[in-house]
């Protein structure tokens, strides 16, 4: 079938459109088609995302990438994970596009539109890491419910947008102010329009910070559809539930934001240490803020060959949420010692760093090559699973690829 144009797309300084082809399934179909019309869709194309990406969710959709695939200083789109709550938004019209800044703490309630935003504030633009922070949730025990990432829900994008800091000194902030709640046009999968699939949000102080934007361009582009577009928040080094996509709503709250996955489980971990399995009481619960210490070998492939004598270059990413990694370590021998690798410096605040050299082995035989990343503060990254939680989050556990030399 020919693929028809649907919905009208403005870029940072041209007229684009998005084709059928990148939102039409079953919940996602304009007026007058029939999903009789279409075959089961086609994510990967959809989305425009590599084959080897692994699909984990349809309803809502989500997907993560392999190690090997996040190789690139900039994760491209077709390698960035996916982490929806809800139901991409229909019918975006980014002529009447608005973002309203409201609240208790809020002095003057206001309303841009796009064109106000990028017209009336300074662009930045910065690397910023995004790590799902259920990351990891596959490896918990007893199994922790939600998808069942492993190692690909992160991802480092170049975003390009205007300082959350400076529309909120423009609408003024009371002085109680503590917290910031978004709200976004995607729709509960119930489709119950009174409900929200996600709102969260971040203290003032993570809000006021140069490197959390509202941004309009992913790596020099419009940001993709099923990453926000036209419009989202990104707040580097937290979980990625923080940056809320399809942004049209900032509320400037006089307490914690409680907000739609806010409260019990949900981006929360106990605030001491629990026997796995064990129940927490939701006011033993605290919210996820800074990402742990973690690395990521990006190359070569887990499975890798290689001649006796020969040495093996590796190379791969580390990053520790609001600090810097500091050292970066490997191990051939299951932990038993470690030797130093170069990592690079962060190409600015929250992005993360590259790590790269030769390893050499002494015979013959199996190997796993493991990562271990420390961060600023001396904390470096446990070699086993750190500790359970109900939802399985915070999973920085090394890295281990596998090598046979012959």
């Amino acid at each position: 079938m020919k693929r028809r144009n649907f919905v009208k797309k403005a870029g940072v300084g041209a007229v684009s459109t998005v084709l059928l082809s990148d939102i039409v399934y079953r919940n996602l179909l304009p007026k007058g088609y029939s999903p009789l019309a279409f075959q089961e869709p086609d994510p990967f194309k959809m989305f425009h995302k590599d084959p080897e990406m692994v699909l984990l969710n349809d309803k809502p959709w989500n997907m993560e990438a392999r190690a090997h695939l996040l190789n690139d200083d900039v994760t491209p789109n077709k390698f960035m994970f996916i982490r929806n709550n809800g139901i991409i938004p229909e019918d975006i019209d980014v002529s009447t596009w608005q973002l309203k800044i409201d609240g208790e703490s809020v002095v003057n309630t206001k309303t841009y539109s796009l064109a106000d935003l990028k017209s009336k504030f300074k662009h930045y633009t910065y690397q910023l890491t995004l790590e799902c922070g259920g990351n990891g949730r596959s490896e918990f025990d007893p199994p922790a419910k939600g998808n069942q990432w492993t190692i690909g829900a992160v991802s480092c994008a170049e975003w390009t947008g205007v300082r959350l800091k400076d529309v909120l000194e423009d609408v003024g902030i009371k002085d109680d102010a503590v917290y910031i709640g978004y709200h976004g046009a995607d729709i509960h999968l119930s489709r119950n329009p009174q409900k929200e699939p996600i709102s969260r949000g971040m203290p003032i102080a993570k809000a006021m910070q140069d490197e959390t934007i509202l941004a309009f361009a992913m790596n020099g582009e419009d940001i993709p559809l099923t990453h926000g577009y036209p419009l989202r928040l990104v707040a580097g080094g937290w979980p990625a539930s923080v940056s809320g996509k399809w942004l049209n709503g900032i509320s400037i709250r006089n307490k914690i934001h409680d907000g739609e996955k806010m409260g019990g489980s949900s981006y929360r971990v106990p605030c001491e240490t629990v026997a796995p399995g064990e129940k927490v009481d939701d006011e033993d619960m605290c919210i996820i803020e800074s990402m742990p210490v973690k690395s990521l070998i990006t190359y070569p492939k887990s499975g890798a060959i290689i001649n006796e004598g020969k040495s093996l270059k590796i190379r791969g990413h580390a990053w520790a949420g609001e600090l810097e990694v500091s050292e970066m370590e490997y191990s051939i021998d299951f932990g038993s010692s470690w030797k130093s690798i170069h990592v690079q410096k962060p190409v600015n605040r929250l992005a993360w760093q590259h790590f790269g050299g030769e390893i050499n082995f002494p015979k013959k035989g199996y190997y796993e090559i493991w990562a271990r990343a420390t961060d600023t503060n001396g904390n470096k990254q446990p070699m086993v699973l750190p500790g359970w939680n109900p939802k399985g989050y915070l999973n920085n556990a090394c890295h281990r690829i596998a090598v046979k030399v012959v």
